[in-house]
């Protein structure tokens, strides 16, 4: 806990937490508050994990809360295979150090086996042909890492009367895979690719793990949190007789409705007196998506114009510790230019702030090209 600035000691027991101080103790570990000193892989650590549909999200990402961070750190340990890419907490993709995995991945799994035959997909397999499908699929993979595209049509070859999705789909979730570089290299991503994991990580996979040790990782990165965030961010269920379990060591607060908030032992506090600096977020941010009540760092309205009908996110930037503008880089003839869209008003000081940030943002992206930066009227 060595990377809070301005912390104060714990909170009395059944402290009533204000939304800011929710906000402050989200932004510090989350180490959005200043930049950490910290290598790549204790930051994955750290923040257990990266959410990673858009393979460029980590590394803007780790640019926004390292300092001196630089594209090929993250793809030097993803090409030494130290970090993968996999299905993890909510089902989604997820950036991990391979010590992470092998701690997740044995909890995530229950996840994975429960909604997989939710899914249409899964709804159009018979469930006694699964078995034989994931044993077909493990030996097709163990050959090479194919794309869900081949796989299907592999397994389509030996059983052409059944749904080629739904049985490479089957494969994708029920056993634990990796997606292989080079997908998620800096400059050099192409389509996912799928491996057996422990052939890819040259590691065994843990048979069982509980999840309370998950969670208390989860309470050092986005604490404090209620039963509902933890269900938010892992998918998990059975989560809140797990908290009960771990009561006696945990620190419990209230949030400003009178929830229960759980926290680790000894996780100072942030006092929020000084203004949060300007930080610019990817669209798939975990900050951003692991609280059942996100209030703590973005309004329900602007939460709601983040969205995108194909169920990505527009990337945002936070001022003063809260999502206030999103943005985007378009890149023509040889120029980059970076544009802002506020939700509503900037005062100079934001204004200016986010013009700094926006600049050092397009370095970072833009690399060589001419750049500008173009920050909308906030429309309100």
């Amino acid at each position: 806990m060595d990377n809070y600035r301005d912390c104060a000691v714990d909170a009395p027991e059944g402290t009533t937490l204000t939304q800011r101080q929710l906000n402050y103790a989200l932004l510090a570990r989350q180490l959005l508050l200043e930049r950490s000193p910290m290598q790549v892989t204790d930051a994955l650590e750290h923040l257990v994990g990266m959410q990673s549909q858009v393979p460029s999200d980590p590394y803007i990402g780790l640019w926004s809360r390292l300092e001196g961070f630089a594209t090929d750190e993250l793809s030097r340990i993803m090409q030494d295979r130290a970090a993968v890419r996999a299905s993890l907490m909510r089902g989604t993709i997820h950036l991990v150090t391979v010590a992470d995995y092998l701690v997740l991945q044995p909890v995530m799994q229950a996840l994975h086996e429960r909604v997989f035959p939710r899914t249409d997909q899964g709804k159009r397999l018979d469930p006694a042909h699964v078995p034989e499908i994931l044993e077909a699929g493990r030996e097709m993979l163990a050959e090479t890492p194919l794309s869900m595209k081949a796989l299907a049509a592999r397994l389509a070859e030996r059983w052409p009367d059944r749904d080629p999705g739904g049985m490479a789909q089957a494969v994708r979730f029920l056993l634990p895979l990796v997606q292989v570089t080079p997908r998620g290299i800096w400059g050099a991503s192409h389509g996912a690719t799928w491996a057996i994991a422990e052939q890819w990580i040259g590691q065994a996979i843990p048979n069982s793990s509980t999840p309370d040790a998950v969670l208390l990782r989860y309470l050092a990165a986005f604490g404090p949190a209620t039963v509902a965030d933890m269900q938010a961010w892992s998918g998990l269920q059975g989560v809140r007789a797990v908290v009960e379990h771990m009561r006696p060591h945990l620190r419990v607060y209230r949030n400003e409705k009178g929830q229960e908030l759980f926290d680790v032992l000894g996780a100072p506090l942030p006092d929020p007196e000084s203004p949060a600096p300007v930080r610019f977020l990817p669209g798939f941010d975990n900050a951003l998506l692991s609280h059942a009540d996100r209030t703590r760092i973005i309004a329900e309205e602007h939460r709601k114009a983040i969205g995108s009908r194909n169920g990505l996110f527009l990337s945002t930037v936070l001022v003063d510790g809260f999502v206030a503008a999103t943005w985007g880089i378009e890149k023509t003839k040889g120029k980059a230019v970076l544009r802002i869209v506020p939700f509503t008003a900037l005062s100079p000081r934001d204004h200016d702030a986010i013009q700094a940030e926006g600049e050092r943002l397009l370095v970072f992206l833009a690399g060589g090209l001419s750049h500008e930066v173009v920050i909308a009227s906030g429309a309100g």
